[in-house]
């Protein structure tokens, strides 16, 4: 029986038989090692959104609070979806009359209240973010809803892992909001930029997503 079993195992029929088994398997097994997708949760209490806005002879500051933020992302597909929330009507400059003015008039928060980001894909290296061992920057591409309207966007995130699960992560970037369709609130005396630079801080907890 023995000599029989070796005889089989050795010779190319099985060899071949074998590796074919073998290759199946890892077919397989593949996509379930990848299958697993990803939630990433954003914390509002540990997010600070800053917004910065030439204008003449001066530079004005302003601040967004985050509202949610929850994102979903396929590590084998590299596809994400969710979405990140920001109060609109939070906006403010710690100027009253100008707050007043950029409510009213420019984002007309009332009549549309959130500014979404919707993520569509995410590039980068994946697995070390899920590993959460070292830092890491990702392409994300998707859309702004603002002031009713739908706005191609790509932010580059860098991440920095934390403890227990968290991540830190960091990102900038601009807002032709007169391109886009906001009016612009300059006035014969005063010039005002056309768009305005984001600044984004936000803490997270990576979880497996259900």
């Amino acid at each position: 029986m023995g000599v029989t079993l070796q005889r089989l195992f050795g010779t190319p029929r099985f060899r071949k038989a074998f590796i074919a088994a073998a290759f199946a398997c890892a077919c397989v097994c593949a996509p379930a090692i990848h299958a697993q997708k990803v939630a990433v949760d954003l914390d509002p209490a540990a997010t600070t959104v800053n917004f910065t806005l030439g204008a003449t002879m001066h530079t004005v500051h302003g601040t967004f609070k985050l509202k949610t933020g929850h994102i979903v992302i396929d590590p084998g597909t590299g596809k994400a979806s969710g979405s990140i929330v920001i109060d609109a009507t939070s906006a403010e400059t710690e100027n009253s009359s100008r707050d007043a003015k950029m409510h009213g008039e420019i984002l007309e928060s009332k009549k549309y209240p959130e500014i979404v980001f919707t993520p569509a894909t995410v590039k980068g290296p994946l697995v070390d973010m899920l590993n959460r061992q070292k830092p890491a920057q990702f392409e994300v591409a998707g859309f702004f809803s603002l002031h009713g309207q739908d706005h191609d966007a790509t932010l580059n995130i860098a991440v920095q892992p934390g403890t227990a699960g968290r991540v830190d992560t960091t990102t900038e970037f601009p807002v032709p909001f007169v391109s886009w369709g906001l009016k612009n609130p300059s006035t014969f005396m005063l010039h005002v930029a056309d768009t305005v630079h984001v600044d984004v801080h936000a803490s997270g907890k990576i979880s497996a997503a259900p």
